[in-house]
């Protein structure tokens, strides 16, 4: 055992690194080093607790869910414009958005079972009403929106019932700004970080994304002479989705970094690029040119689905991250702590 004493000349034997840290892990050491002493050991950097990830990502599947967000936002978004378009004497436009919204719910809902494994757990979701719970409202939007749709659009398609059929069309577009938007709040009410603190943004970014989804629809699949209209949504669902994004990214900081980087900054910048080819096409050329729309259709189309699954792929790398767990809460946690020393 090696031990030490205390002499003339100083402490004799003394081992290396035995020193007391005065001040470590309280408060008034923090405030020490906030006046400007250097901490004598650096901060913890986690990877890890006990072996195993901070945060267990979702098991989520790209193909179902960023799929069931694309389309449910296109369906959401369409019902809107086949509304408008049916009241300003638009009949063709306003067919073929019914029949790409209910062809989209019901994409977006087999993407939904799917990932969920089997459909009685779909089902099992509709035993409870959670106001609290976005799946839980989720799932009764999506058991409400889907027959409007359907019944709109297969009314217009058969010609019956048609004052059913106006009212099963106004049923639809009143739930269709919720069903593109809820998405969004399902997933920033995960512990995703770069869902979870975008919860402000993420909303208007679907929203922008599923007005230019669905306005590229009626370009791809309306007569020019009908889609004047659309072509004005283009422009503000793109500028909307590329506002929103923006400042989400600006705001959160070190945690959009996925937004910028990796599958998800990849695609995300193709979304951008897309959407305001896909707006500015539409509306300089689209009202000309049958080719001219479909092409601006066809871009705003991509860029929309682009958009959800560089969201998605950017949620999934954040949460593979530590740092984009860690290092807000501590941020949080720093300025608290300043805070009541301030006001103390």
């Amino acid at each position: 055992m090696s031990t030490s004493d205390v002499t003339k000349d100083g402490v004799q034997g003394q081992r290396e690194g035995r020193d007391a840290l005065i001040g470590q892990g309280s408060r008034k050491g923090e405030r020490r080093r906030r006046r400007g002493e250097r901490a004598m050991v650096p901060k913890a950097e986690f990877t890890s607790y006990y072996g195993k990830p901070v945060l267990n990502a979702p098991v989520w599947q790209a193909a179902d869910i960023a799929g069931y967000f694309f389309l449910g936002g296109l369906a959401g978004a369409g019902s809107v414009l086949a509304a408008g378009a049916e009241l300003t004497g638009r009949p063709a436009a306003a067919r073929a958005l019914k029949i790409s919204s209910l062809a989209a719910i019901a994409g977006s809902a087999a993407a939904l079972v799917h990932d969920l494994g089997r459909p009685a757990r779909f089902f099992n979701m509709l035993r409870v009403i959670k106001p609290t719970s976005p799946m839980s409202m989720g799932s009764w939007l999506l058991a409400a929106y889907g027959p409007a749709a359907g019944a709109a659009a297969v009314l217009d398609v058969t010609g019956l019932f048609k004052p059913l059929g106006r009212a099963a069309t106004a049923g639809a577009a009143a739930l269709g700004p919720a069903v593109a938007a809820y998405t969004a709040v399902l997933a920033a009410d995960t512990a995703v970080p770069a869902w979870h603190e975008g919860y402000r943004e993420l909303p208007l970014v679907f929203v922008g994304s599923a007005a230019a989804a669905a306005s590229g629809m009626a370009l791809l699949a309306s007569p020019v002479a009908e889609t004047a209209p659309m072509r004005s949504a283009a422009v503000f669902g793109a500028g909307l989705e590329l506002a929103a994004s923006k400042l989400m990214e600006r705001r959160l900081g070190m945690v959009a970094e996925p937004y910028r980087q990796g599958k998800g900054g990849t695609l995300i910048r193709a979304a951008e690029i897309l959407s305001v080819a896909g707006a500015a096409g539409g509306a300089l050329l689209g009202g000309r040119s049958r080719v001219a729309a479909a092409v601006s259709g066809a871009a705003l189309l991509a860029g929309s689905a682009c958009t959800r699954f560089g969201v998605f792929h950017a949620g999934m790398q954040s949460a593979q991250d530590p740092k984009y767990t860690v290092v807000p809460q501590r941020e949080r946690a720093n300025a608290r702590d300043t805070a009541k020393t301030e006001g103390a």
